[in-house]
């Protein structure tokens, strides 16, 4: 306990710098990948089957590899790609931006299948309701099924968050100076140290994910009672 107060001490303004970039970074990403997973939820249950392909295959494929492989591609694969075109990750945010369209991207996948549950959950019928008193499919969709289903929805969605959170310490592979690549340059410098330091990092991850844990639990008895 005392190594920790010791690695706190001696490095909490860099620990905080770090998780600031950590909780950026999630924000930003859950934040776009909320907009790709509403636009791909809804292609799920739309009956034009090529939007229906379309999803399934950007699901299939984000789903089916590891989110450090699809880091590695985003970064150095499509800069390598684009760069006869002029384009450098440098020039647009460097690996943050990188790191943010990956946890997009990804999460993105993960949204889009919570959006399709919480819209197939609410019963069909309403949506019949809706379409018989003349309202179009995305009036009817917006003002009826969707404040519906967020109900469904919400612990899913707040849970993707944390899920988010804590994949974002898999950028640090690519420089992203979250807290996990904090930790990483900490125990390069005080190698004897080593478990403290994790401990420490582990720590904070474990506070974030509590307090969002609780406030998901707030959030949901304050939906479900506003039924």
């Amino acid at each position: 306990m005392m190594q920790i107060a010791d690695i706190l001490t001696a490095n909490f303004p860099a620990l905080m710098s770090a998780l600031m970039v950590t909780l950026r970074l999630t924000v930003v990403s859950l934040f776009f990948a909320t907009i790709i997973g509403v636009i791909f939820g809804l292609f799920k249950v739309s009956g034009n089957r090529i939007l229906k392909f379309v999803a399934d295959i950007y699901i299939d494929i984000i789903r089916g590899t590891p989110l450090m492989v699809q880091t590695m591609i985003i970064y150095y694969g499509v800069g390598q790609v684009l760069r006869p075109m002029g384009f450098m990750w440098a020039n647009f945010g460097g690996s943050f931006a990188a790191a943010a369209v990956t946890l997009s991207l990804n999460a993105g996948a993960y949204m889009a299948e919570i959006i399709r549950g919480g819209i197939e959950a609410v019963d069909k019928g309403q949506m019949e309701a809706a379409r018989s008193l003349g309202m179009s499919y995305g009036k009817a969709m917006k003002k009826i099924i969707l404040p519906q289903a967020f109900r469904t929805m919400l612990p899913s969605i707040i849970n993707q968050f944390i899920i988010s959170l804590k994949d974002t310490s898999l950028v640090s592979v690519i420089g992203v100076s979250e807290l996990t690549k904090r930790g990483n340059v900490m125990t390069a410098n005080a190698a004897a140290r080593s478990m403290a330091i994790w401990v420490t990092i582990a720590l904070f991850y474990l506070v974030i994910c509590t307090i969002l844990s609780r406030v998901a639990k707030i959030m949901e008895r304050r939906v479900s009672y506003g039924r």
